[in-house]
């Protein structure tokens, strides 16, 4: 049973890695990046589709990105989407493509960007330390109740701090990684 824990705790720390590495890639960095759009809905077709299910995205050059959608006549809706998105983009289109030039990032917003990668990768940390928790409690349940013998919990311990301090690297990784990606030039 507290194996399952173990299991779950590594599952769910694993999981919110993927949310800091989803979060810290959709972040504006100077370069063009499809992951930018990442998140963006288009009112099309009557309901909120995502923007890569209506569209092919790519960057042709490092300060471009180019959005073709499949339907013409979804042009208008992507659009809009996107100037409703907040990114700091203004979209232009040529009857067929919408184009997006990445402007260079000034010294200030590069320093506020990366402020907000390092607000992700600590509610990525609490997050991981939170399953950490819940999986102690569970072993500490256990040991109350005798369904543990006490160095086997000593060990289990040992083996949830070694997950979390594993996963708290990896965070640490991808932030050093963006930072230096935000404020390189």
């Amino acid at each position: 049973m507290l194996e399952e824990v173990l299991l779950e705790a590594d599952d769910k720390m694993d999981k919110a890695i993927k949310v800091v590495e989803h979060e810290l890639n959709s972040l504006r960095t100077g370069r063009a990046s499809v992951h930018l759009l990442d998140g963006i809905k288009v009112q099309a077709y009557g309901t909120e589709t995502p923007l890569n299910q209506l569209s092919n995205i790519n960057t042709p050059d490092g300060s471009t990105i180019a959005i073709q959608p499949w339907d013409v006549g979804t042009l208008g809706a992507v659009e809009k989407a996107i100037l409703s998105a907040n990114l700091g983009l203004t979209p232009s289109n040529d009857g067929k493509i919408i184009r997006l030039n990445i402007p260079p990032l000034t010294e200030q917003t590069r320093k506020e960007i990366v402020k907000r990668a390092h607000s992700i990768a600590e509610e990525g940390r609490v997050a991981v330390r939170n399953i950490r928790r819940h999986a102690n409690d569970e072993i500490k349940k256990a040991e109350k109740k005798h369904e543990v013998p006490e160095d086997e919990g000593k060990r289990l311990h040992d083996q949830v701090q070694k997950e979390t301090d594993e996963h708290v690297k990896k965070i640490d990784q991808f932030l050093v990684d963006k930072e230096k990606e935000i404020m390189s030039i």
